[in-house]
């Protein structure tokens, strides 16, 4: 069975376009930029949710959180924490890593 992964290079392309796009949507409200985060989220796991790319999946998520963290952070002189952070998230939770392939096709029934 031939198991699938996200390309690194695709992976670090897109983490870049989400932080670049983070940057510019700094200052809007976290409810809308939650909402736009998870839409990324569920997005990209509709595309790579393979069973084999689970651990991809989960480093994706996590680099999205910690990225999402540093933005909030940066919003105003009162500093961000992570306790306040993960108070933030039991309110506005992303949505977890899921696998949305159910199977993987293996090259003997291809071909």
């Amino acid at each position: 069975m031939v198991k699938r992964r996200t390309e690194g290079k695709r992976v670090t392309r897109k983490l870049h376009e989400v932080q670049t796009e983070m940057w510019r949507r700094m200052h809007t409200p976290v409810q809308a930029q939650h909402r736009w985060l998870s839409s990324v989220l569920r997005g990209h796991d509709a595309y790579y949710g393979l069973p084999s790319n689970w651990p991809r999946l989960g480093s994706f998520h996590q680099a999205i959180t910690r990225r999402w963290y540093r933005v909030l952070r940066r919003r105003s002189q009162r500093r961000l924490t992570w306790e306040r952070f993960n108070a933030l998230l039991a309110r506005f939770p992303l949505p977890p890593a899921r696998i949305t392939h159910s199977r993987e096709v293996s090259l003997a029934s291809v071909g």
